[in-house]
């Protein structure tokens, strides 16, 4: 279903924010260039098919994009993506290949625990790049994530999330925002996955 027709955006399409500093709680400095996942530029990682589960936090991330951009609930726009976008392709917005429940758990644990994955992403920002300063593409693959690190029971294990929503971010940026986020998703991770990140674990 093509965005003109269900009044959604086709693909999160923000514009780059300017960066400062080497912070782990700052965006990188220099301009960035945004893409659609699995268009690949300059080496950058695809979402080839046969990854489901990729595809589904790929899915997930543009859903969160959408649901904060349009106003719309997190239900409905679940529901748009499994009836309309995945299964289409990228140059519509759509994921062609994605782990249907696993893309619905995440947006629906986003949504829900929202305020305090909000909260816990902020811990680890810098005060002057407040969540609300970020790319907003940034802004849900963040809170996906953060989504797995918080409600999934131990697995996936923190490294395949950070692994995988680093992919995402390649997919989405060409600029610093990777570094960023993997810079937030490893304090992400090792805060609320500390287990993982024992002494003699590796």
């Amino acid at each position: 279903m093509e965005a003109e027709q269900s009044g959604t955006p086709e693909a999160p399409k923000p514009a780059a924010r300017p960066g400062g500093g080497k912070s782990p709680g700052k965006p990188g400095g220099g301009k960035s260039r945004h893409r659609r996942p699995g268009q690949a530029s300059g080496g950058g990682p695809q979402v080839r098919g046969g990854r489901p589960r990729t595809g589904a936090r790929v899915a997930a991330v543009q859903a969160l994009y959408q649901s904060e951009h349009t106003g719309e609930s997190a239900e409905a726009v679940i529901q748009q993506f499994l009836s309309h976008r995945i299964g289409g392709g990228f140059e519509d917005g759509g994921v062609p290949e994605a782990d249907r429940p696993l893309f619905g758990t995440i947006v629906r644990s986003a949504a829900k625990h929202g305020e305090r994955l909000d909260g816990l992403i902020t811990q680890h920002l810098d005060a002057d790049w407040p969540l609300m300063r970020l790319d907003p593409v940034l802004r849900a693959l963040l809170r996906a994530a953060c989504a797995e690190f918080a409600e999934g029971g131990g697995q996936p294990p923190a490294r395949v999330v950070i692994n995988e929503y680093l992919d995402i971010a390649h997919g989405f940026f060409g600029g610093e925002e990777p570094r960023f986020a993997n810079g937030v998703l490893d304090a992400l991770a090792r805060a609320l996955r500390p287990e993982e990140f024992a002494a003699g674990r590796k």
